[in-house]
């Protein structure tokens, strides 16, 4: 820093407030300095940067070990907006079977230290992996189940009651009276949720609900499902809990000559990319993962910059209409 100084003709104040994007500095000053930096090929500390500044300019990110759409591109777009706002993540991935583990890893960031958290939890309970641990740094939430007042964390989600309403009422608007359910895994909050408002739906309107089987995000749940509705009567419409079970629903379908939609409708959940090229192509629920992480990621910032700010955000879901739902054939 001192040749730099030297040759821009400032002082390592001014340096360093043009390194670190602080206080006011000329145009002209800051051209200067820039200039002494390339000319000299001067690389910044990170760790004494950090030191003065007082921040690790590291957040730590808890995620889910499975390979899921929702939870993963949530996690891309977390590392994503943390470097545009100048962070680097840590990233650990947890067993969603261990009680412990989110408060064990959340203790081993803070001995790094970071300067903040994200807990990418769709299926721990966020109210009680905190409770009674220490928070010295901001802890944002990316989770569909509501921790409570007292849980002193910032949470994110998108509204999986309004997601799963849209699916149900596009159906029932087109006529669907028999309408089947593909569920997720019963240990996802997104997962229970999107069942509890199918049944309530049926159930307020007076018409029968088949009762779904053990669900799951994979493939070979939907493919499962179909080969059973099937062969114990077909309803005319399926809502399932994911894009993903969907496919594995198509699949079946098509070896058993069950065209969609003209037999079944189907609706699916996530707009996965891939889900516009499914043949026909799938209604589904659109969530926006990009969006959710990068807002949970600006949530943090703020409370890093600003102190404590304790506040729940809530994104829509959109319904996407495409090829794969009809009104169900008469006769």
């Amino acid at each position: 820093m001192t040749d730099v100084a030297r040759i821009a003709g400032v002082s390592h104040q001014t340096v360093s407030r043009v390194l670190n994007g602080s206080g006011r500095v000329a145009e002209e000053t800051r051209r200067k300095v820039l200039d002494a930096i390339e000319q000299t090929g001067y690389r910044r500390n990170s760790v004494a940067r950090a030191l003065a500044r007082n921040r690790s300019e590291t957040i730590g990110v808890v995620s889910t070990s499975g390979l899921f759409h929702g939870p993963m591109s949530t996690l891309l777009a977390v590392e994503v907006a943390a470097r545009t706002h100048g962070y680097y993540t840590v990233v650990a991935p947890v067993d969603d079977d261990d009680p412990g583990a989110v408060r064990a890893v959340i203790d081993h960031f803070l001995s790094l230290p970071v300067d903040g958290v994200v807990l990418i939890s769709p299926v721990r309970d966020v109210a009680a992996d905190l409770a009674n641990l220490s928070l010295p740094v901001p802890v944002v939430a990316v989770t569909a189940a509501d921790p409570g007042p007292g849980c002193g964390v910032i949470t994110i989600s998108i509204d999986q009651q309004a997601g799963a309403r849209a699916a149900m009422e596009h159906l029932l608007d087109l006529g669907h009276t028999d309408i089947a359910h593909v569920p997720g895994p019963r240990s996802y909050f997104e997962a229970r949720i999107r069942c509890r408002v199918w049944r309530g739906m049926l159930e307020d309107r007076g018409l029968a609900v088949r009762e779904p089987h053990d669900g799951g995000w994979e493939f070979e749940v939907g493919y499962r499902e179909g080969l059973r509705m099937h062969a114990q009567g077909l309803p005319t419409a399926v809502f399932c809990a994911n894009d993903q079970s969907a496919l594995g629903l198509y699949r079946a379908f098509g070896q058993l000559g069950v065209r969609i939609p003209q037999e079944v409708s189907v609706v699916g959940f996530d707009d996965m990319p891939a889900a516009a090229h499914y043949l026909p192509s799938l209604t589904t629920i659109g969530q926006d993962f990009t969006r959710m992480g990068r807002r949970a990621v600006d949530a943090l910032v703020r409370a890093i910059d600003e102190g404590e700010a304790v506040e729940t955000s809530m994104l829509a879901p959109t319904l996407v209409v495409r090829e794969s739902t009809a009104p169900p054939r008469t006769g």
